[in-house]
């Protein structure tokens, strides 16, 4: 029998759904997993009447396919992947490539690169982003790991990934867990469109008393423009569905909102490299609190809500509320973007920011139109700062800042939290001031513990101390910086 291009592990709905695209796009593939019985019903329902092959152990598994034997685990992230790792090692031969396609965490994947390495076999942390309806009809994929072992599954890879202007949403990230940091900022950057988007909604339903009817062809109308994005396409599709008795379904959902932890992640390496990722870190924090439902209950019996009603012009404050929600996107992603050219100085990877926006233009849950002029802004700039500094974008922010100043101020009246759009909005103010109160605040440090701080009159790297209370000492303490 013809051996298998490649073998997946795991029959969830994201593996089983690559493994059909894998084999739409003529490459044979032998599957395992871990339930036996999953196999059988997967070969008797999807993959009936395919070329899609069943092993029954890794073994067998290992035996279907040709050498360099290539095995893709769509397992849950952590211990399972070490787990599987394990069992499938003994079977494998040197130059025999794994590749990780779940959430993993960079550091993991760091990890599995260096010690396959020991073993002469390569490993590949992928990045795949598209839910069930990406992995079927062609996901955003984002590889990292053996840049040879790329050569190797690229051609898979490219070929089942979503296409955009004929370019595959698949392209070589960096080394070691390069791929699996870009997929982490990307679901970060996928936390806080969430939130700007829900925010909007609430801003929109209950501070100017919109109708959910109105509230979904105003999210379709926006779907047309700028804000143009799989996000913004599905917020109107949900907006539109009813519940059995024609009430929204969406009235009948509670507002305790889940995460599986690569938002956290992205706000804990945001700390670690100094990096202020705000808007992110709201979003994270956005969920927590809402999962502390009873919580709010009590409160809410505490401190009644705010009674202001809206008074203004209703087609004048949707317009705001527009213009907040894109300049806020385009505060996400700048942050974003400075938190992966942090992460490249600090491992050593060598990130091409032009072809992270290709991949994320289509088959991914953050895909927008936006993206195209974030890709254009790094090939006009491969080495641009911050995308706030390119023309296209500075020019959109400074157009959209007066209604993003009228739709906060209108939820701080009305009492409405937007700590996503807020935060937004006070990083802006802060990254384009060219003095903070920093200075008071080295001040304080200096004063209660001989921090030190530098002085506008000397050159940077020169640490001063004062005497403030006029006992204290000379002796200062250690400097470090963020």
């Amino acid at each position: 029998m013809e051996k298998a291009d490649i073998g997946l592990i795991g029959l969830a709905v994201m593996g089983q759904n690559l493994v059909l695209n894998i084999n739409d796009h003529g490459f044979k593939v032998a599957v395992y997993n871990r339930t036996t019985s999953k196999i059988d019903e997967f070969l008797k329902g999807p993959a009936n009447n395919t070329a899609i092959t069943g092993a029954y152990s890794i073994a067998e598994l290992i035996a279907a396919l040709k050498p360099p034997r290539v095995i893709m685990l769509m397992v849950k992230a952590g211990e399972v992947v070490d787990k599987f790792i394990e069992q499938l090692v003994p079977h494998l031969e040197p130059g025999d490539i794994i590749i990780d396609g779940g959430n993993s965490n960079y550091t993991d994947t760091n990890r599995r690169v260096e010690e396959l390495a020991k073993k002469s076999l390569s490993f590949l942390g992928t990045g795949i982003s598209g839910g069930e309806e990406g992995a079927r009809n062609g996901p955003s994929i984002m590889p990292g790991g053996n840049p040879q072992a790329w050569q190797t599954v690229k051609p898979i890879l490219q070929a089942i990934a979503a296409k955009v202007d004929g370019e595959p949403c698949c392209q070589w990230v960096g080394e070691n867990g390069a791929g699996h940091y870009v997929k982490m900022v990307h679901n970060g950057i996928e936390y806080g469109d969430m939130q700007l988007i829900s925010e909007a909604y609430q801003l929109m339903r209950e501070g100017l008393g919109l109708s959910v009817d109105k509230l979904q062809s105003i999210f379709a109308e926006w779907n047309q423009g700028v804000l143009d994005s799989y996000l913004i396409e599905i917020t109107s599709n949900i907006l539109g569905v009813k519940d059995t008795n024609g009430a929204p379904q969406l009235d009948k959902i509670l507002d305790t909102a889940g995460q599986k932890g690569t938002g956290k992640w992205t706000g804990i390496d945001a700390l670690d490299l100094g990096i202020p990722l705000t808007l992110i870190s709201e979003a994270v924090f956005a969920r927590c609190l809402s999962a502390r439902k009873e919580e709010r209950i009590k409160a809410a019996q505490v401190f009644t809500a705010n009674k202001a009603t809206f008074k203004g012009n209703t087609e004048d404050a949707i317009a705001a509320i527009h213009d907040v929600l894109y300049a806020s996107k385009i505060i996400s992603y700048a942050q974003g973007y400075m938190l992966m050219r942090e992460a490249a100085k600090e491992y050593g990877w060598k990130l091409n920011y032009g072809d992270i926006a290709l991949m994320w233009r289509g088959g991914c849950i953050i895909r927008s139109k936006f993206l195209g002029n974030i890709k254009q802004a790094f090939e006009k700039n491969p080495e641009l700062e911050n995308l706030l500094l390119d023309d296209f974008f500075a020019t959109e922010i400074k157009q959209a800042e007066a209604g993003w100043r009228k739709a906060v101020t209108m939820a701080i009246e009305l009492g409405i939290p937007t700590p996503a759009f807020s935060s937004a909005l006070a990083f802006y103010d802060g990254i384009r001031r060219e003095r903070l109160p920093a200075n008071l605040l080295q001040a304080q440090r200096d004063y209660f513990g001989a921090h030190t701080y530098e002085r506008v009159d000397k050159p940077r790297g020169e640490f001063f101390h004062t005497d403030w209370t006029g006992h204290g000492g000379k002796v200062s303490s250690t400097t470090y910086e963020v």
